[in-house]
């Protein structure tokens, strides 16, 4: 379980590793290129089940925390779906990795 740290580090949201590496793929093109989009996920039932979204910018801090120290392999279909999303009026959300099983990470804030 990785942690995304945005702003000033007070907001910490968990997500698997695996799902967190695709994400920083998708996120760090977006804003090497100045673009600025919103990112969506489902919350964790712990923290009400609901949605949360954040307004990702250049110039808002952004750190990605992985505990595993293995780099997991990438899917780059998995990048291409999560970029189209990115590109949409909605912005990033969570999409299934294609070929994985249906589970669905959850964010943790």
């Amino acid at each position: 379980m990785g942690k995304l740290l945005y702003g000033d580090a007070s907001m910490e949201i968990e997500f698997g590793d695996r799902f967190l590496t695709h994400l920083q793929i998708v996120i760090g093109a977006k804003l090497r290129r100045k673009e600025s989009f919103f990112f969506s996920w489902r919350d964790d039932l712990s923290v009400g089940d609901g949605r949360s979204t954040i307004w990702l910018d250049p110039s808002i801090p952004l750190y990605f925390k992985f505990y595993g120290s293995k780099v997991p392999e990438i899917n780059r279909e998995w990048i291409d779906l999560l970029a189209q999303s990115s590109n949409s009026p909605r912005g990033l959300e969570f999409l299934p990795e294609p070929g994985a099983a249906t589970a669905k990470p959850k964010g943790h804030i």
